[in-house]
């Protein structure tokens, strides 16, 4: 049986403390190397389009015409029409003329969701079936009125638009009443496969 003399007990803990201590210097050296991340850049969208949502809310007298409807009414807590919900079926034009040939139909609903300002939530899906484009994008989020542009975030698509990401940027365009509304699409796509 071997003997162990206390010696070579100090030199192998001595060995094991030397190494470890290196271990420790290298990993402390290119933690910040390992640790960076590259950072965020903005970057050019993959696909931009621009496209023109035309709704003509329904009004009791013109079912013709009509593109969307109220399914609910204002709870009448404030005077900013929270509660109200619409569904539709609005024409989406390449240009701002409601009688252009269509580029895709916008399919969904919209509800005003606070009482302290106008403000409306939208989720719907832009539906595509042209020489030009084929499939759908889901857009979905919040359309504060007041301001002058409203981001909303693309969540998803398919055909043309597969697995898409991205932002949509309305911006309104004309109003006449609660009749008719245009809002100019701003559609940015960062991710489509």
């Amino acid at each position: 049986m071997p003997v162990i003399t206390k010696t070579s007990s100090t030199n192998s803990m001595r060995m094991f403390v030397v190494k470890y201590l290196f271990f420790l210097l290298v990993l402390i050296t290119f933690s910040p190397i390992f640790a960076t991340r590259t950072p965020f850049k903005k970057s050019e969208p993959r696909k931009r389009i621009v496209l023109y949502y035309h709704d003509i809310l329904f009004r009791g007298n013109y079912t013709a015409n009509a593109t969307s409807a109220e399914v609910t009414k204002p709870t009448g807590l404030d005077q900013f029409m929270q509660g109200l919900m619409v569904v539709f079926d609005d024409l989406v034009t390449k240009d701002q003329h409601l009688h252009s040939t269509p580029a895709a139909r916008a399919e969904g609903l919209y509800f005003y969701n606070t009482k302290t300002a106008y403000s409306v939530w939208f989720s719907y899906t832009l539906v595509f079936n042209s020489t030009e484009y084929n499939g759908t994008i889901n857009i979905m989020g919040a359309d504060m009125l007041m301001e002058k542009t409203r981001d909303l975030s693309i969540v998803g698509g398919t055909g043309d638009f597969f697995i898409a990401r991205g932002i949509m940027t309305f911006q309104t365009e004309a109003i006449e009443g609660f009749k008719y509304f245009r809002l100019k699409m701003d559609i940015k796509l960062y991710e489509c496969h």
